[in-house]
């Protein structure tokens, strides 16, 4: 069953692959590449010099920088000695991050030099102050972490991790409420890599090179780049997400295997710089994140010759729930391209009405899951974990259905869903419904206060570069397509959302002006 069986933990990877790919290169970042047998020596010398700084088994290690090497260095070196690993978001506020870092009180910090001030600031907030190294990505023998490791021996210190212990602690964006610690397991992320062997559609293999793009502290990176080094492949590092720069480094890898957010490919096809980028070497791109409107995936399709793969997930399920296969993306049914797909192997949802029975096809409810992979709890708070987790379902906050085929739908967070006039409107319906308009690049809906429906919707407009189109237009391609009730009956223009640290757009800010002093009903 297992692919890999001596692979028990996260730390058993690198010592896999040291051993069977010994020379082929694991990492590469600002053009330096590492082997299999350099991470593996370098994240024992890093294991080892944690535990010289006193961190033992159960206690936390913060990073607090961007997408480089010692990002992978520090997930193998924390795991050699059984501590947790905790890749803070960089892009929150002074008073955010102080928040997390008193919440998950690590015993010591790895921060980039970027961000020294801002982390002086914080330490000045703290309880208690955190014991800092400091990193230079990209600079190898004059990195301050590499020359703090060096001193280290480069024996693997061989702790064996319990599988229930946490691997890695991930907050979650606090798109419907302040941030939560998601404890994710060595056995959860191991039965991960399962489910992902199990199924056909994963061909990921050694002589792959999976491009690392997106944020560091979000798992859509996070799990991919597990997922791939698991197999034994490389992961080519783009400091940033920045589409400028990753297409140019697409251009000099030739990387095989993507993973982004649907906003990230939409950035990637408006750059000028697209059209003269080689995307051949790209087989697969598996875009996850948010879900994605008809027409930018229509979009991508034309413009990448390659494989499409759409995952639907959450930072507590551990990784994927449903695939969005790529033989579904040349369906000639339209409609299954706004699905999210069918279940991994060894998953299984439920659609539960507001009564938590079990509702049938084409019924709209809540997504309750059940997954080997599923997190222990949110640190901290077993309160908010009891509130959504019973006899081993969990409970999603998403709003979806199946259809008779069995491919699930995922239509609007729970909270995100507007009632107008009794009616449910889910919002992804109207944005897949405005993003098919020849001047739209994107569109986000909301919900504001109405006195006479208890709410309308609204809609937030990003147009096409050189594009154009005004607000009556583009109500009348909505009332031309969908019910008058769902139609926006206001919209605003923007350069562009406001947004997660993951990308997201986020519609409790977009919402926040609109719904002071009042309570919304959902």
């Amino acid at each position: 069953m297992w692919p890999y069986p001596e692979i028990k933990n996260v730390a058993d990877i690198v010592r896999y692959n040291a051993k069977n790919y010994s020379d082929k290169p694991s990492t590469i970042f600002c053009d330096h590449s590492l082997s299999w047998s350099d991470v593996h020596e370098l994240s024992s010398r890093m294991a080892n010099g944690l535990s010289a700084e006193g961190v033992v088994a159960t206690d936390r290690v913060l990073y607090f920088a961007g997408n480089a090497d010692d990002y992978f260095l520090t997930i193998y070196a924390s795991a050699k000695i059984g501590a947790a690993f905790i890749p803070l978001n960089w892009r929150l506020s002074v008073p955010e991050i102080t928040a997390i870092v008193e919440d998950s009180a690590p015993k010591i910090a790895l921060v980039d030099l970027i961000y020294k001030a801002t982390w002086e600031e914080v330490q000045t907030k703290l309880t208690q102050k955190i014991k800092t190294i400091y990193i230079d990505p990209g600079k190898q023998a004059d990195n301050p972490f590499w020359q703090w490791a060096s001193k280290f021996d480069n024996s693997d210190p061989h702790f064996i991790c319990e599988g229930d212990s946490t691997a890695w602690q991930i907050y979650t964006s606090g798109t419907t409420g302040a941030p939560k610690g998601v404890e994710l397991t060595h056995a959860g992320i191991m039965n991960m890599r399962l489910c992902e062997h199990l199924e056909p559609a994963y061909t990921w293999g050694a002589n792959d090179r999976y491009l690392f793009c997106v944020p560091s502290f979000h798992l859509l990176g996070l799990g991919l780049s597990m997922q791939a080094m698991y197999n034994g492949a490389c992961i080519v590092i783009a400091p940033r997400f920045d589409p400028e720069e990753v297409l140019a480094v697409i251009n000099a890898h030739k990387p095989t295997l993507m993973g982004l957010a649907p906003v990230m490919i939409q950035f990637l096809l408006d750059h000028p710089n697209s059209a003269n980028t080689d995307f051949s070497g790209i087989r697969e791109i598996l875009y996850a994140g948010s879900p994605i409107s008809k027409g930018l995936l229509k979009r991508a399709i034309e413009a990448i010759p390659c494989k499409f793969m759409q995952f639907y997930g959450a930072t507590e399920s551990g990784g994927a729930i449903t695939l969005l296969r790529p033989d579904d993306h040349y369906s000639d049914d339209d409609n299954i391209l706004t699905s999210c797909g069918k279940p991994l192997p060894l998953i299984e949802i439920k659609i539960l009405d507001s009564e938590g029975n079990a509702l049938p096809a084409n019924s709209p409810g809540e997504m309750v899951i059940l997954n080997p992979a599923i997190t222990k709890g949110y640190w901290n708070k077993p309160e908010a974990w009891s509130e959504v987790y019973n006899e081993g379902w969990y409970k999603t906050g998403d709003i979806g259905y199946y259809d008779d085929n069995g491919y699930f739908y995922l239509i609007d967070r729970a909270k995100d869903m507007i009632v107008s006039g009794g009616e449910n409107i889910y919002c992804s319906e109207v944005e897949n419904c405005l993003s098919l308009h020849s001047a739209v690049a994107a569109a986000a809906i909301i919900g504001i206060p109405s006195e006479k429906w208890g709410e309308e919707v609204k809609a937030f407009i990003m147009l096409k570069p050189g594009q154009s189109t005004t607000e009556a237009e583009l109500i009348a391609h909505c009332k031309g397509n969908l019910a008058g009730y769902k139609c926006p009956k206001s919209v605003d223009f923007v350069d562009d959302f406001p947004r997660t640290g993951a990308g997201k757009v986020s519609k409790k800010d977009l919402r926040a002006p609109y719904w002071q002093g009042q309570k919304r009903a959902v």
